[in-house]
C-alpha cells in the first residue's frame, strides 16, 4: 500500500483496446507500492463528473490525475507511471526535454490509430504480459 506521503496516479485508459489494457495490466504487476490506480473510461460504471474526466477526450489521449489534483495527458501520464513503479529508464527518456515534441506526435498519431493495430499486436501483446504477471486470458 502507499505511504501517507506518497502521491498516488489514476491512470484513465480505453478498456476496449487490447494493447492499453496490456500495458495497465503490466503497471499493475510492476506497482509494488500500490501508488497506481486503473479507472477504464468505457466501463459502465465509469462517471465523468466523479472524476472530472471527459470520456471523448480521453479517447483520444490517456489522462492521468495525481493525488494533488494535477492533471496529466498523454506521454506525461506513461512518464510518470513508469517513474512510479521503477522503470525509471522508461521514465527519463519520455521526460526527456528534447524527445518531449516528437514522443507527444507518435503519440497521438498512435493513439488515434490504436484500435487498428491493436486488431494485430493486441491479442500477442496481452498474451505476453499474461504470461509475465502470471494471468490467464485477457
Amino acid at each position: 500500500m502507499s505511504q501517507h506521503n506518497e502521491q498516488t496516479l489514476t491512470l484513465y485508459f480505453d478498456g476496449s483496446c487490447p494493447l492499453c489494457l496490456a500495458e495497465m495490466r503490466l503497471l499493475e504487476h510492476k506497482d509494488r507500492r500500490g501508488l497506481l490506480r486503473f479507472e477504464d473510461i468505457t466501463a459502465e460504471h465509469f462517471s465523468e463528473e466523479k472524476h472530472g474526466i471527459v470520456c471523448e477526450l480521453a479517447m483520444k489521449s490517456i489522462k492521468g490525475r495525481l493525488s494533488t489534483g494535477e492533471y496529466l495527458d498523454g506521454i506525461q501520464v506513461f512518464a510518470k507511471a513508469y517513474d512510479m513503479v521503477g522503470m525509471t529508464t522508461y521514465a527519463k527518456c519520455l521526460s526527456a526535454q528534447r524527445l518531449q515534441r516528437p514522443l507527444s506526435w507518435c503519440y497521438l498519431k498512435f493513439a488515434r490509430y490504436r484500435h487498428i493495430i491493436s486488431k494485430v499486436l493486441g491479442p500477442v501483446a496481452l498474451k505476453l504480459v499474461s504470461v509475465y504477471v502470471g494471468k490467464k486470458g485477457p
